[in-house]
């Protein structure tokens, strides 16, 4: 099938990180994938949750907060209300902090609650997957930021993580689906890997059509594929 920005079903969109974007962080970014934009910033809180002291859980705690800004999308988004985020932003935000957590050692960072923020800027699809791009670039950046301060001892963080969504459109599999895509596929599914080659999270659902074992393993190969990509461009901002 022709896709929608021409690429071919195992390329990427153009993923971009540029740090630096909220200067009173310990660390950010500007998570890029072709039109898709989110600012992700990282807070260093000392102290932890209640109920870590109450059940004499050692070390600190991360903890992740995702939204999308009003102009993000194609007709305005409101604003989340005062009582909580929706559920899909709680979902969301849920994915990221565990899939942050998955390679951080929680014990290395002394008691602190660190803060992952996540804004989507604009939305073109996988937005949850670019917020966790660059969430863990910007971790990254504070962990380095936080041993050249002597904050910290040594990195916490010994993999990065990354994610991608793929699909299935018109019967083709697909990598890196975009909103028109999104909208249309068969099959939606986000994948989130660590660096050392290992799953963290498959979340896939089919829209009215099956999928087969084959075609699950064809999308794992090309969330794999597409991931390895996004590691190497996470090591080259770090460098």
């Amino acid at each position: 099938m022709d896709r929608h920005d021409g690429r071919q079903a195992n390329e990427l969109r153009k993923v971009e990180f540029k740090q630096g974007i909220c200067k009173n962080t310990a660390g950010s970014v500007l998570s890029v994938c072709g039109n898709t934009e989110v600012i992700c910033a990282v807070c260093v809180v000392p102290g932890v949750p209640g109920w870590m002291k109450s059940q004499g859980v050692e070390g600190g705690w991360l903890t992740s907060e995702y939204s999308m800004l009003p102009g993000s999308t194609h007709t305005r988004n409101r604003r989340e209300n005062k009582s909580g985020p929706s559920g899909r932003s709680s979902e969301i935000q849920r994915l990221i902090g565990r899939s942050l957590r998955s390679v951080v050692d929680l014990k290395k960072i002394g008691e602190n609650t660190i803060y992952v923020d996540c804004d989507v800027l604009n939305a073109d699809g996988g937005t949850r997957c670019a917020s966790i791009n660059g969430a863990s670039t910007a971790m990254q950046l504070t962990f380095g930021k936080m041993l050249t301060e002597g904050k910290i001892s040594e990195n916490p963080m010994a993999k990065s993580v990354a994610a991608i969504s793929v699909g299935i459109c018109q019967s083709q599999p697909l990598l890196d689906l975009c909103y028109a895509e999104d909208s249309a596929a068969e099959v939606d599914m986000n994948v989130v890997m660590s660096s050392d080659g290992s799953l963290i999270e498959v979340q896939g659902t089919a829209e009215g059509k099956t999928f087969s074992r084959a075609e699950l393993n064809e999308m794992l190969d090309l969330a794999e594929k597409g991931i390895n990509e996004i590691f190497e461009l996470q090591k080259s901002l770090l460098k």
